[in-house]
């Protein structure tokens, strides 16, 4: 078999995988789908994908160079075990730390954290505003991920609407990006980008197709860099109606959207779908 030229960067949480609150079984309890735990933290399941996703992703695995594209920092991402070929690639941390077979490429986080540096606000600022603006009535965790963002863990039903905004406008200033997933608030960089890892993998890969999958604000850059995007009925973007030329924006949501979207990877690679053939990558 030749190798592939389709490279295929999709976010975990939320897009292929669930954890128990977000899979969104809402069907007859008779006709929900099996199945497969994908992560154990401290002795318990955490995170989910059905079996059929599973097969799926197994599949795809020898069509296309599969990459997970996680604002996970390497910790939590070595936590998730995935069915199929281990990927040569995976990015963690945003576009932090870009992993060649399970290790973080030194280059391109010395790359990194030099365009940090120069064109943003320094993350102990970040860090201490939202030390001091954050009420401990709402939040439950501070912490810093990997020394490159930082992010709160909410109890989201007591989370005032109105200070995410103004989080939201304080960081725009300071080149900085908010996104609210779930019980978590991110404060990331702007230069810090899954996007910019994903034309770095593309190059060394030689991919003529790059195909995308998110559900969320940080994944928007993602979708809009690679030739096809899927976005679930769930998450930020959903939310917010986002959209765009070359994301398809699909109405299953919880851990049934990770199967469609698994089933539109694999059509596409195998030739089945729409828009299979190849086209010159935009990454």
């Amino acid at each position: 078999m030749s190798t592939p030229k389709v490279l295929v960067a999709s976010d975990l949480d939320r897009t292929l995988i669930y954890s128990s609150a977000a899979l969104a079984l809402t069907m007859p309890d008779a006709r929900a789908p099996r199945l497969l735990c994908v992560e154990v933290h401290e002795s318990r399941p955490l995170s989910f994908m059905t079996e059929t996703a599973a097969a799926l992703l197994t599949e795809l695995g020898d069509l296309a160079h599969f990459m997970p594209t996680t604002t996970r920092t390497r910790k939590q991402y070595q936590r998730i075990n995935l069915p199929g070929p281990e990927p040569e690639y995976a990015i963690c941390a945003n576009g932090g730390h870009l992993l060649v077979d399970g290790v973080s490429d030194p280059d391109w986080h010395r790359s990194v954290q030099e365009r940090l540096a120069s064109e943003c606000a320094p993350l102990d600022e970040v860090r201490e505003h939202l030390e001091v603006t954050a009420d401990p009535l709402w939040v439950r965790k501070h912490r810093v991920a990997e020394d490159l963002f930082a992010y709160l863990v909410v109890e989201r039903e007591l989370l005032p609407e109105e200070w995410v905004k103004n989080l939201a406008v304080w960081a725009e200033e300071r080149g900085w990006t908010v996104s609210l997933q779930g019980r978590k608030i991110y404060a990331v960089p702007k230069p810090l980008t899954k996007s910019a890892a994903v034309r770095e993998v593309a190059r060394r890969t030689g991919a003529v197709l790059t195909l995308a999958a998110g559900d969320s604000l940080l994944d928007a850059d993602l979708l809009l860099a690679a030739d096809r995007g899927w976005r679930p009925g769930h998450g930020e973007l959903a939310e917010d109606d986002w959209t765009a030329p070359a994301v398809t924006a699909l109405p299953e949501r919880g851990v049934v959207a990770g199967e469609r979207i698994l089933r539109e990877f694999v059509g596409i690679c195998a030739g089945r779908g729409p828009g299979a053939g190849g086209v010159p990558g935009a990454v």
